[in-house]
Order: C-alpha cells, then sequence, then structure tokens
C-alpha cells in the first residue's frame, strides 16, 4: 500500500474514504465495506468508486465539500484484486464504476492525499 510507483489506469478504480474508517479497517485486517460518505456497504448495495481523478474532484465538490481534506483519503484499487463485481453504472450525465462486495485490503495498492482541485 505505497504511494510509491502505483498511478490509476484501465485495471485501478478510485475510492473516496474517510480516514477514521480507513484506519479501523486497516488496524483490524477486515475488509473495507463503506459505500460513501457515512453509508456502509450494507445500507447501499455497493461500495461507490470513480474511474479517474476528474471523477473524484465532482465527488468530492458535490457531496464532500464541507468535510476537511484531512478527514479523507484516496484508495487506490487494482480491479483484479477485488473478488467481487464491478458494474459501471450511469449516474447523472456519468458512468461510475460500484463494486458489488467488500474491499479486501490486499486490493488497496495506494492511498493517497485527495487531489487539491476542491
Amino acid at each position: 500500500m505505497s504511494s510509491e510507483g502505483a498511478r490509476e489506469g484501465a485495471g485501478t478504480l478510485l475510492h473516496i474514504a474517510e480516514r477514521r474508517y480507513w484506519e479501523e479497517v486497516r488496524a483490524s485486517g477486515a475488509p473495507y465495506a463503506m459505500s460513501t460518505r457515512g453509508r456502509t456497504l450494507a445500507e447501499e448495495g455497493f461500495v461507490h468508486c470513480s474511474s479517474s481523478e476528474e471523477q473524484v474532484a465532482g465527488v468530492l465538490s458535490r457531496f464532500y465539500a464541507d468535510v476537511p481534506p484531512a478527514e479523507l483519503v484516496l484508495l487506490v484499487l487494482d480491479a483484479a484484486r477485488l473478488g467481487a463485481p464491478v458494474r459501471h453504472e450511469a449516474v447523472g450525465d456519468g458512468v461510475f464504476p460500484h463494486v458489488y462486495g467488500p474491499l479486501p485490503l490486499e486490493a488497496v495498492i495506494d492511498v493517497r492525499p485527495l487531489p487539491r482541485s476542491r
């Protein structure tokens, strides 16, 4: 989970995580099962993701504008390691990847600070 060498690409997804939930899961070793801000996978049915930093910037401005950047991290996921279906579904004017299962820790290949574009 180092930040060296990991870049987004065709085989990666991005997920905005609240730092407190990410740190709890990382410490426990359990799969990550938060979907979006304050909502779990069980409540939402899937984990919200983005396919580019441009999508991340839009999500940040729409849903996380009031959250201090230090309280969030950007998880970079290796889609091949997810072990759950990924569906690219229309949301508003875009198409976003949704992961239909928890995120195993081994699928998280990088943890980044948020882009500064918000």
